[in-house]
């Protein structure tokens, strides 16, 4: 692959890499992004061995998804739901709130879990894409799924039960 030939990769696939990335990270817009420079960077060097340049995208995902793991796994961020608690008015003006319920839902998955629905819903991967993304089995992605879709529902249940 040319080095012209990566940057219009790099360019056709950066708005969908980031978006992924800043929920992956629970809307934390400036680690999404460290993420995917670091990211596109561990591509570039790696270049030789990517098989088949059309398969670019998912690769550049697993990259991704494999950097936010290893930084996870140094600064360990879940916390209990209790102090993850915020109040969400419903007519906020600063639409830097938009998506904040949405990331507090995703926070409280497991790296795994998130990863999955991400890129099953958001994203529109199968489960075998998804599975060869995380480097796991495809019955793990959908045991990964169905738990993040039931983590994901009683959030929401706690929430409603919450503003009732």
């Amino acid at each position: 692959m040319t080095r012209q030939q990566f940057t219009s990769n790099v360019e056709a696939t950066q708005r969908a890499l980031r978006r992924f990335l800043v929920a992956l990270c629970c809307g934390d817009s400036s680690r999404a992004d460290d993420i995917a420079q670091e990211s596109y960077l561990k591509a570039y060097l790696s270049l030789d061995k990517l098989d088949d340049p059309c398969k670019f995208k998912p690769w550049v995902f697993r990259i991704a998804y494999n950097t936010f793991i290893s930084q996870y796994r140094k600064t360990d961020c879940l916390c209990p739901l209790e102090d993850a608690k915020v109040n969400i008015a419903p007519d906020i003006a600063d639409s830097g709130f938009k998506y904040q319920a949405l990331y507090l839902a995703l926070e409280m998955l497991t790296p795994k879990e998130r990863t999955s629905i991400l890129l099953y819903y958001m994203q529109g991967y199968s489960i075998k894409e998804i599975s060869q993304i995380e480097n796991t089995s495809e019955s793990a992605v959908k045991q990964h799924l169905s738990r993040g879709r039931i983590h994901l529902r009683d959030f929401i249940q706690n929430i409603e039960d919450g503003t009732r």
